[in-house]
């Protein structure tokens, strides 16, 4: 059996900001001044979203997870600097505690025009923030191998990113709220499976053919295979409110394809679980985050989400040390003993009754963990 080459699995993290006014701590348009300005120090990294409260930045291509916690804290520094001298403040969650999207301002650009013009109240309510991880294959008959058996492990890394308790001004009960605002979208949720890629690609030139989609970056799965590159792109998570979160979340992921991959060469295949199934255990992930239980297909029977995550770092451990990223791995277990951004937010909110300390925790935790 050949020996793996672990540098395969590179990484590409992207992270949605919130644009906030300091004094009164809503969701404000920055005009795209702060993307501006920022293009002039860092270039494609940073681009607009659809909603002008929202700055999305993007690493470099990554070679291993050290990289990447460079990459992502550089970015948090620049954005964080950038919007200050513009006299804004920058933040990280799922959702917004209490501003209302009624009155967010939609950026002017064709492509906003159009999905507005399409999806009308469903896009212009979608005013969430989220963690997108890319992770490089081979090529892209692994990566659709790959997503379809790391489908299962998507609540798990799920319920770890929880960090959007709030919506509108109210608790909403639920540990993410985020995805319950972007289901409203089609082509959204657990992927379907797909025996091939070529099936894959068939699908996506159906939809084009018959005016679904003009391209395949509107299947906004929770993880897909990305229709350029020869990546996996994770999407179901939360923007986590610090780097050293959004890192650790970077790793699992990683991680958790290079043992798949692992299997594969092995002539292992972890189990496929019908996407109705999985689905079951997004939507506990989403409402009780790492507080709840998960289902465990294999045993059929409800198991503490702490254990089943537990169980996840066991599986990938024989990768880890390859991939070098032990030391953020490890991190999972921090979140599991101080909380989700969503438990944080939750026990502040809990002490002081005041959605304002609960934005102000959030705005305070962005560069928290960088140097």
């Amino acid at each position: 059996m050949s020996a793996i080459n672990y540098q395969l699995f590179t990484l590409g993290v992207e992270e949605e900001y919130m644009v906030l006014d300091p004094r009164s701590l809503e969701l404000t348009s920055h005009d795209q001044k702060i993307v501006q300005e920022a293009q002039k120090k860092i270039a494609d990294k940073v681009k607009a979203e659809m909603h002008q409260a929202v700055v999305e930045v993007g690493t470099s291509i990554c070679k291993d997870i050290e990289e990447a916690y460079k990459d992502v804290s550089a970015l948090r520094k620049t954005i964080h600097q950038i919007a200050g001298d513009q006299g804004f403040a920058i933040g990280a969650a799922g959702t917004h505690p209490f501003s209302h999207w009624q009155t967010q301002l939609i950026t002017d650009h064709p492509r906003y025009s159009e999905i507005v013009n399409e999806m009308q109240e469903a896009a212009r309510s979608n005013l969430i923030f989220g963690l997108h991880v890319h992770v490089g294959m081979e090529s892209r008959e692994m990566a659709l191998h790959i997503a379809n058996s790391a489908s299962y492990f998507l609540p798990h890394i799920y319920a770890l990113s929880t960090n959007s308790p709030f919506w509108e001004g109210r608790q909403t009960g639920y540990k993410s709220f985020r995805t319950k605002v972007f289901d409203k979208f089609p082509r959204t949720g657990i992927p379907e499976y797909f025996d091939s890629i070529e099936a894959y690609d068939n699908y996506v030139k159906l939809l084009v053919k018959t005016n679904c989609i003009d391209n395949a970056k509107k299947i906004w799965w929770d993880l897909r295979v990305h229709p350029y590159f020869n990546t996996v792109e994770f999407r179901i998570c939360d923007v986590p409110m610090t780097v050293d979160e959004t890192i650790a979340l970077a790793a699992l992921i990683q991680a958790i394809c290079a043992k798949l991959y692992k299997l594969r060469t092995q002539n292992l295949n972890f189990i496929i679980y019908p996407r109705a199934l999985v689905n079951e255990n997004k939507w506990r992930a989403s409402r009780y985050g790492i507080d709840g239980n998960l289902i465990d297909f294999g045993k059929e029977a409800e198991v503490n989400t702490r254990v089943l995550l537990y169980e996840l770092l066991d599986f990938v451990d024989d990768v880890v040390d390859h991939l070098g990223s032990r030391p953020a791995i490890q991190y999972v277990q921090k979140i599991m003993e101080r909380g989700t951004g969503a438990d944080r937010q939750l026990a502040v909110f809990e002490n002081t009754r005041d959605l304002h300390t609960v934005v102000d925790t959030i705005r305070s935790e962005f560069l928290k963990g960088i140097s």
